[in-house]
């Protein structure tokens, strides 16, 4: 199957108004995979990416427990620095959040404050990054406008090349397209495609069909458990369980 980039073992997490979004999750993210996670709103798929790059800090939680575990390294130890993890753990949510700045800025941002001095460095590593996001053809002449000038297909392809210019390990995607127009939503598919080779990507799509088109891995969740996981074509077109079944056949959801 792969190599394993990320083990979650027995991961419970409960928060203080007693919901418990994730119920004994054991699953493995495959390295330089699409690992797809699905399923009805409110399963935990967008928890599960909140804990693994600990921005699960910043929510109401009461409990977590269980081991997740990146490269060996378990990630809900109280000593490890979460700073540290996030960038090698980065996100891009639904909504395209640009800072108020210019293109270049939003990425050379992130570069200055991870230690960037080099002016030449930074601006190979803008280059490069929305290259990879599938933006340099568009926007390389209008790098000092404000990225609130861009559209929303863009914008979301400037979060994503902000992620990218950081050099992460691991890109989680929490419905990356669910407000794109269809020719974005295909050039961040296609990125997807041509980048795990670099990249260990966890996609929560917006829908089961784009889940079905992307997917390597997929694991399908309700109500905070994991039902199935398998390769995503055999669990798209033949899954085991029933539940599986009734979902990716439209009987609920």
């Amino acid at each position: 199957m792969g190599d394993i980039k990320i083990s979650i073992r027995d991961l419970h997490v409960r928060y203080q108004d007693g919901k418990t979004p994730l119920r004994g999750i054991n699953l493995d993210i495959l390295a330089n995979k699409i690992n797809v996670v699905f399923g009805p709103s409110g399963g935990g798929k967008s928890t599960l990416i909140r804990v693994l790059n600990r921005l699960i800090d910043l929510s109401d939680v009461d409990e977590i427990r269980g081991e997740v575990l990146l490269d060996g390294v378990d990630i809900l130890d109280p000593e490890i620095d979460v700073i540290e993890l996030r960038r090698h753990v980065g996100v891009v949510f639904s909504r395209p959040i640009p800072l108020p700045m210019t293109i270049h800025e939003n990425i050379s941002f992130g570069l200055e404050v991870a230690g960037e001095k080099d002016k030449k460095v930074i601006s190979r590593k803008v280059e490069h990054a929305l290259r990879q996001a599938v933006l340099w053809d568009e926007i390389y002449d209008r790098l000092d406008d404000p990225a609130s000038s861009l559209s929303g297909g863009q914008q979301q392809r400037l979060c994503l090349a902000r992620v990218l210019a950081l050099e992460p390990e691991v890109i989680l995607l929490d419905e990356p397209t669910s407000a794109l127009d269809p020719v974005s939503t295909r050039k961040i598919e296609e990125f997807l495609e041509k980048a795990k080779d670099d990249y260990t990507f966890l996609l929560a799509p917006h829908n089961q069909q784009q889940a079905a088109r992307v997917a390597d891995f997929a694991a399908f969740f309700l109500q905070g458990e994991l039902i199935e996981y398998g390769v995503g074509e055999e669990l798209f077109f033949n899954p085991r369980v029933k539940e599986t079944a009734d979902y990716i056949q439209g009987r609920f959801g």
